[in-house]
């Protein structure tokens, strides 16, 4: 079974996978490799356009949506 969630808020769409894929890129921005990945929880505040994200219950990040 194939699935996608998508949030629409505000005239914007935003999909589950976008938003993965953002938080991982964000976790390699601060200079660790996505191969470090176990574990990766996000949490999306589309009221202040906000993803906050979580790695191995350790690291803790946010990007801009």
């Amino acid at each position: 079974m194939k699935s996608e969630l998508t949030i629409q808020y505000g005239g914007q769409d935003n999909k589950e996978s976008d938003l993965i894929a953002k938080a991982k890129d964000a976790f390699k921005a601060a200079g660790n490799k996505a191969s470090d990945i176990k574990k990766l929880d996000v949490y999306f505040q589309p009221e202040n356009s906000i993803a906050y994200f979580v790695v191995n219950d350790d690291f803790k990040g946010e990007f801009q949506v």
